[in-house]
């Protein structure tokens, strides 16, 4: 395939930054779209130009980092895939692709599609965690009956991996979904009660310090999710934030 690559370029998080336009051929269907990107860089580095940086690491669907913004979509136009996974043939010969940071006042750009999604690590610091006795008076978490509804719901939120798609989804830049998602999976185990009132303040309180934005409803965030998180999270932690600001 021959493509016409629209790349948004920018120095630093205080610097303007611009689209650039590179052209690129003999791109194959079954490349990734980071291999895509890894044949670009090597064509800039060997013309003596700087290549375009990105975010990367596991290159398996597993760690979330590789986030980009892709003629309008996080991850690009497939679904429940991130951007590592996403294949060069959903798109077609000829086409120009627009290819972007996330955008969110939240996520400052690094330099050029690299972001700073820390903090989503602040959000989880706060009391994305159990606290667990480990003075050798530890209790085994099998012992503890958990229905197994409640067990998958919780495995379920659980899978979020924090790439912040659905803060790109939203027209608000919200981490609702991310942030509910944290919650959720302590809510629905026994071992999560204990502190679930100070958890869901502390997050919440965090997440609203950090400048993201207000829920739209409007469902965004799930639909671009690689992991497909489900909106009922975000109406659990709702409920548990009602119930944690009554208690005072």
């Amino acid at each position: 395939m021959n493509l016409t690559l629209k790349i948004w370029r920018q120095k630093d998080a205080e610097s303007k930054g611009k689209m650039v336009d590179y052209p690129i051929s003999g791109i194959e269907g079954d490349m990734s779209f980071l291999e895509m990107l890894d044949v670009l860089n090597e064509e800039l580095i060997s013309k003596g130009e700087e290549p375009v940086v990105f975010d990367h690491d596991c290159r398996e669907g597993i760690c979330g980092s590789c986030s980009l913004q892709i003629n309008g979509e996080p991850h690009g136009p497939d679904r429940l895939v991130t951007t590592c996974q996403l294949h060069m043939r959903k798109f077609n010969d000829g086409d120009t692709i627009y290819i972007e940071p996330f955008r969110a006042k939240a996520f400052p750009v690094v330099k050029d599609l690299m972001i700073d999604r820390s903090a989503f690590d602040r959000i989880q610091q706060v009391g994305g965690y159990i606290s667990v006795n480990t003075s050798g008076n530890t209790i085994d978490a099998n012992a503890i009956p958990i229905r197994k509804e409640d067990a998958d719901e919780a495995m379920d939120a659980a899978t979020c991996i924090g790439c912040g798609a659905c803060v790109a989804a939203c027209k608000n830049a919200s981490a609702m979904l991310f942030t509910s998602a944290k919650v959720s999976q302590f809510a629905l185990l026994p071992q999560g009660k204990v502190e679930a009132t100070e958890r869901v303040m502390a997050m919440v309180n965090q997440m609203d310090a950090e400048g993201f934005g207000n829920c739209t409803n409007t469902g965004a965030c799930e639909i671009e999710c690689p992991k497909g998180i489900s909106l009922e999270n975000i109406a659990r932690m709702n409920r548990e934030y009602l119930a944690a600001s009554l208690k005072g």
